[in-house]
């Protein structure tokens, strides 16, 4: 049932996604990766959603803390937003408790690059 009603809220903002991945379009995926080259970790209000999916260690962390997360398909449409803007399209799933607690955990785990 969680899983439904996650799916709902992907599919609910999927316009809004979209049209925010045509306005970020002007940044290159070199200047993502120097921006967070330079931080010293992780956490859910600046790396993208994509940046957190694709490090092993972090998608683990996600996984833990928001189980199914990171494996739905309909996330793909998300990968340019943080967790802290998506929190706004699944509130009581992503809550601001639950956010804490990744970045908590982020703290831990050193980027990728």
């Amino acid at each position: 049932m969680r899983s439904l009603i996650f799916a709902a809220a992907l599919a609910g903002f999927a316009a809004p996604v979209a049209a925010q991945a045509d306005a970020n379009a002007h940044t290159t995926s070199a200047d993502a990766t120097a921006s967070t080259a330079t931080k010293a970790h992780y956490n859910t209000g600046e790396t993208d959603i994509g940046t957190l999916l694709d490090d092993p260690a972090s998608r683990v962390v996600i996984n833990r803390h928001l189980p199914g997360f990171a494996d739905n398909p309909q996330l793909e449409m998300a990968r340019g937003l943080t967790l802290r803007a998506l929190q706004q399209y699944a509130p009581d799933m992503i809550t601001t408790e639950t956010l804490d607690a990744i970045d908590a955990d982020l703290t831990t785990i050193a980027p990728q690059g």
